[in-house]
Parts: C-alpha cells; structure tokens; sequence
C-alpha cells in the first residue's frame, strides 16, 4: 500500500547564491528522503521556494543599489540553477513574492485573527539608530539573560534553546554595523503562543521516533512560551489583511509567520499548474498522509514551534477554540528532520565572514553526485561537522572512484569483453548465492534507514554492498577463467560475471538516491535505456496563480500580476528507478564503461582549490 509523502525543504534566502553549508542542511538530505520514497511506491510532493522577505533582502539590495525585486529576482534565478543542478527533485520550487502566496497567507493570518490567537499589543521595537530601519530579531545579538551566553540572538539563544526578545539581550549590538539598536515602542499583531501550549506539547510529546537532538530542543520550548511579534516595521513584504493596517506601507507580515506557510502556498500553486487545483488536499488534509520537513538546526524553533501553532490556531485547537478557514483542518508535521551545522575550520559556513564555498563553484569543478555522496556520508546529521578537502577527496577517491567506479568498470567490462552482452548464468555456487542475497537483503535494510532519515547509516549499508561484491570478484578471479578455454571454466565465467552484473544492478538501485546522475550512467552501461533516474527541470512561469478564496484580497497588496519567474518542476512519475531489484536479462547488448568518477589529486587535500584554498 502506498503512502502519500509530502517532503518540505527549507526556504533558500534570497539575498545571495547558496554555500554547501546551506544545502547539507536542506537540500541534499530532503532529496534523497523524496528520491527514496517514490522509488518504494509512495506519492510524494517535495516543494519549497526562495523565501525573499524581510530586512536582509533591503539591505543586501541597498548595498548593490538595486530595487529589493530586482535583488530577489536576480538570486531566485541564481538559486533555481543551483538546486537544479545538483538534482533537486522538487514537484515545485517556487517564491514567496507570487500573488498565491500572498493569497495564502493572509487566509492564515484572518483566520488566526478571527479565531483569537492573533492579537494586537504594543511592544518594543529594535530600530537602527543611524538608518531609522527596524532590525530584525535575527540580527540583534548580546549576551543571553539565562545563560550568559555571549552571541544569543534576538529570538532565541542557541546555547540554552530559549525564545528571547531583542530587548531581552544584555549588551545588544546590530549584526550589520555593530551599532547599539534604540528601542522604541511600536503596535504589533502577536501570535498567542501560551494559548496553544498545551495542544502544542500534546502533540510533541506524542513525537516518539524523531531525531532526539530535535525533539529534545523542541520540547524545551515548550516550558518558555510566551506571544511571539509576527508582524514587523518594514515596507517590504506580505500586507496585514485587516481593515485600517492593509494599506499601510510601514507595516507588514513577519518573514517567519509567511516563509513557513510557503509549504503549504507551494503545494496549492503546484496543484493549479498541474492542471487539478484541488490535488494539494491530498497532502494537507488526509489525517492519514505523512509530512516531514527538512532544515538546519537554527530553523527547529519555527518548524516545531511556530508553524504547528500556526496550524493548530488556524484548526481552531488551542485554548481559546475556533472553527477552520477556507483551507479545512490542515495535518500538522510528521517529524521535523533537522540536520547540524557544516562547518568549515570549526566555524560555520558564513558568506560575510568569507567563510564560504558557493555551491555553483563546487558543482561546475566536482560535479553534483560527489557533493552529494559526502553530505550524506561525512554531512553534518546528528552533530556539527567539519568540511575539510582532505575528507572529501578521501570520499571521492576511495569510495566512489576506487569502490563503486572500479566495481562497474571491471564488472561491465570483462562482460562486454569476453561476451558482448550480459552473460547467461550456469549453475550457482555457494559463494554467488550468498552475495545475491546480501544484495537483495540490502533493500530492506537501507529502506528502512532512509524512511527514518539515518542517511548516513543507509548510505554505508548501500556501500557494503559494493565492498562485498568487489571483494567477490577479486576471490572468483572472472579474468583467469576465460584463458583455459574449457567449456566449464567458460561457463564458470559467464556466472560470475552475471551475478556481478546483477549486484552491480541492486547496488546502483540503492545509491540511486544518493547518486542520481551517476545512477544513469549504471543503467545505460547495463544495456538499459530511457530515464531511470528522473532529473529536475527549470521552467518560465508567469504569476497568475489564485487559489479560489482570494478575490476578495486583491485589494490587499497581492503582487501584481504577469511577472515572470522560473520554477523547478519535474516529470519523476516516467522514471524507471524502483526500490527493489531488477532482474537483469541475458543477452542485453553491453557498451565499455566510462569511468563514473575521476579520482582527485591528492594534493587538494592539502591546498584546497584556488577559489577555496585551506587556510595554513
């Protein structure tokens, strides 16, 4: 029986191209989750989006002096090319400055107002002292007031896991000058977080097979919840659908209470491009479909937090009660899959300290499955990990080139040399039956790894496979049989190399997720055609998705409409890929191989590239 699977990834901010840092967090980790759930059968839909709201795009659009639009379309371009590029499967990666996602949005947010757990309340506000800008929370550090930990943000500190305000912090200081922020007090609309504790602990106690880095932070949230800002002093970003605070230019959504709901905006706007406007409540409103939402560790609060309350309040379960909106009841996540922090030299990834490797530099020198190889093999899953380029030409030449590579070359090409094809297999022996069903048990084994996102587990279950099999063909010594000339040896031959052939099948059938591109060359080097493993594909859309209820909103800011954007979408129904084995046919033509990866210099290891040198 199938499952429906909605994978969520992590919005991109779209105020620079993306490091390696940001898609070992949500890119690679959701894809080979996404890639591995349709091969088993499941109906999956992966969306996300670039997510261009809120102070960073304004200032990092002044530096360039660019309009904030201009800024936001340049580097949504930029980043479609970079997730497509390394094979991101998304149904649908979108934005967050489309007029359906403004529709959404503020259905979220009159809906919570009118259920009572959006509420008005005057607060203190950090403001840039020589602009006159509002600082985000983000961007306010200081020294934590429950810790003492001195590089606490203005919403949370990272050491103790407590929700903070920028007032909160002793010592404050701007992240983007070093300036000592000026509160003032200014009106806000409050998510009511204490109203919906309880239905919120409910739910996260009965959070049983999360990863218990994140379930442990999230439950610590709990016992500190207090009404949280969700809109802000800004004039770029999604209007406040209320009467008398629409059409205010100072005044807009906060980023995190929009970029969240972009799960579900995403999901509606793929559904009306793909011709059945109401396809997303297969995902969203079927108590019996499954969620799982991919990010980095500094985004639990507001996927295990915010978004639950915002989908509780809107469901009308927390304490103050209320009846759904337009959207009906919307399912609350299936677990939240937070990765670590990548890291480069102890620090972590940060494009303003120039600590920083620009996935595009990476992919146009290493290709995309290498990249992906090493997050999920040596990525930062349960703990912060260092990236350093020994490690990964480690990785590349020992396990992808000398293991897999070498596996495929000589399987493929000692079948192709003394047989032109794949062999037809004699008698078995015990050593072939064992290694057949080593291979076959694999399936069972790294699918349930990878349904429990353990990536790094499934990864090296998938590789065992290989070792196995290489270590097989250096014992049954193929290339010696063929020389005596025997019809017996001959025939011995032609079983070793097809049970090699048949592994190197159920092997390439377990890496597929991992190594998509490299997967398709397996497939054709087996003699196979057509599209195994299906590959992403940027498309140019204009913004003319409503969904049904937002008529009455075009007088609330909705962007306006026949802007041109691009999209990642992708035809993944028509590939051949499954989990499981394909029994491999005698006969079927075989090509020599060319090699799957090229083994690195070693002394990269030491000197790193030139655009990324390691630092002595």
């Amino acid at each position: 029986m199938s499952n429906t699977v909605l994978t969520a990834v992590a919005w991109p901010y779209a105020n620079g191209p993306r490091h390696i840092g940001h898609v070992s967090g949500f890119g690679v980790p959701s894809d080979v989750f996404a890639r591995y759930q349709r091969m088993a059968g499941n109906k999956v839909l992966m969306v996300s989006g670039t997510d261009e709201h809120g102070t960073p795009i304004l200032v990092q659009a002044e530096k360039e002096g660019v309009s904030t639009r201009e800024l936001a379309d340049r580097y949504n371009r930029v980043i479609n090319k970079d997730l497509a590029d390394l094979g991101l499967s998304y149904d649908l990666f979108t934005r967050t400055t489309t007029r359906n996602h403004y529709a959404v949005v503020q259905e979220l947010f009159r809906t919570l107002h009118r259920n009572g757990y959006l509420v008005p309340r005057t607060t203190t506000g950090a403001i840039s002292p020589s602009t006159g800008r509002t600082l985000p929370d983000r961007y306010v550090e200081g020294t934590c007031p429950l810790c003492g930990y001195d590089g606490a943000r203005g919403d949370q500190c990272d050491n103790c896991g407590n929700q903070l305000d920028p007032a909160d912090l002793i010592n404050p200081r701007s992240k983007i000058n070093g300036e000592t922020p000026k509160f003032v007090e200014t009106e806000h609309f409050f998510l009511d977080l204490p109203a919906l504790a309880d239905a919120l602990a409910d739910w996260l106690k009965g959070r049983t097979d999360w990863r218990p880095n994140v379930l442990r932070f999230s439950l610590n949230l709990i016992a500190d919840l207090r009404p949280r800002a969700m809109s802000r002093d800004i004039d770029w970003g999604v209007p406040i659908p209320l009467e008398g605070w629409a059409d205010r230019g100072d005044k807009k959504l906060y980023v995190w209470f929009d970029a969240v709901i972009g799960y579900l905006s995403a999901s509606i706007e793929w559904a009306h491009r793909t011709g059945n406007p109401d396809a997303w409540q297969e995902w969203w409103c079927d108590p019996q479909a499954l969620s799982y939402y991919f990010m980095g560790k500094d985004n639990i609060t507001f996927h295990s937090q915010i978004w639950p309350a915002e989908l509780l309040g809107y469901d009308g379960k927390g304490a103050k009660g209320g009846s759904p909106g337009e959207l009906g009841r919307l399912n609350l996540p299936t677990e939240v899959v937070s990765s670590e922090f990548l890291t480069m030299s102890g620090s972590k990834f940060s494009t303003s300290r120039g600590t920083v490797i620009y996935v595009r530099d990476f992919l146009a020198e290493y290709g995309p499955d290498a990249l992906r190889y090493f997050i999920s093999v040596a990525g930062p899953e349960n703990q912060d990990t260092d990236f350093t380029w020994d490690e990964f030409v480690r990785r590349t030449n020992f396990e992808l080139a000398n293991e897999w590579g070498n596996l495929v070359n000589r399987s493929v090409s000692m079948a192709h040399k003394n047989f032109g094809a794949i062999p037809k297999p004699g008698t078995r022996s015990e050593a072939d039956v064992e290694l057949l069903r080593a291979a076959e048990g694999a399936f069972d084994t790294v699918g349930a790894l990878l349904q429990r996102s353990r990536f790094k587990q499934a990864a090296g279950e998938a590789m065992r496979v290989v070792t196995l099999a290489n270590r097989y063909i250096s014992d049954m010594e193929p290339w010696k049989l063929g020389k005596s000339g025997t019809e017996e040896d001959r025939e011995r031959q032609a079983t070793v190399l097809h049970t090699a052939l048949q592994v190197v099948s159920d092997a390439n059938a377990l890496l597929t997720p991992f190594l998509p591109h490299s997967a398709q060359q397996v497939h054709t080097a087996l003699g196979g055609s057509g599209t195994w493993a299906a590959q992403p594909q940027i498309h140019e859309v204009t913004d003319d998705v409503l969904p049904g209820f937002a008529e009455p909103l075009v007088g609330a800011g909705l962007p306006e409409a026949g802007h041109s954007y691009p999209v990642i979408m992708g035809d993944y129904a028509s590939e051949q890929a499954h989990w499981g084995r394909t029994e491999i046919a005698a006969g079927t033509e075989l090509h020599k191989p060319t090699p799957l990866f090229t083994k690195l210099d070693p002394k990269l290891g030491e000197t790193g590239p030139e655009w990324a040198p390691v630092n002595p």
